[in-house]
């Protein structure tokens, strides 16, 4: 399975980072997203299914700042059967934390798990929120 993880504000600025989901997935969780306060934005997430069907596809993210849980999002992906080409799901459109005491690292686990409660992805990155996209 692989991510494309893409942050599109409402002024069609896009920053698409291909995330390779397999392999040292310890490496990614150093890595850190910079993302303007204030912009809306959407996740879209490219991934494939190789053998079996996948019912009930569900992508989890828990958001959490300085240890302590602030957010949990549960997506209903769908239900997909394997294929050679690959699956995109977008998640709604949602907009950055702003102001001042909102700006800093914000640590995502995220997870693809199905009906069964069988995991099939866990990962963990981070969002870093800032005044604006060069600071």
């Amino acid at each position: 399975m692989h991510s494309l993880v893409c942050f599109e504000s409402w002024t069609n600025l896009c920053l698409c980072v291909f995330v390779p989901l397999s392999g040292d997935l310890e490496s990614f969780k150093k890595q850190s997203f910079v993302l303007k306060e204030g912009v809306e934005y959407r996740i879209k997430i490219s991934f494939k299914v190789n053998k079996d069907i996948v019912s009930g596809l569900k992508y989890v993210q828990q958001t959490y700042r300085k240890g302590v849980k602030i957010d949990k999002s549960d997506y209903m992906v769908g239900s997909y059967g394997p294929r050679p080409n690959e699956y995109e799901f977008l998640t709604p459109l949602e907009e950055a934390p702003k102001g001042m005491l909102a700006r800093g690292t914000y640590n995502i686990k995220s997870k693809f798990t199905d009906d069964d409660k069988h995991d099939h992805l866990s990962w963990e990155w981070n969002l870093n929120i800032k005044k604006d996209w060069k600071d």
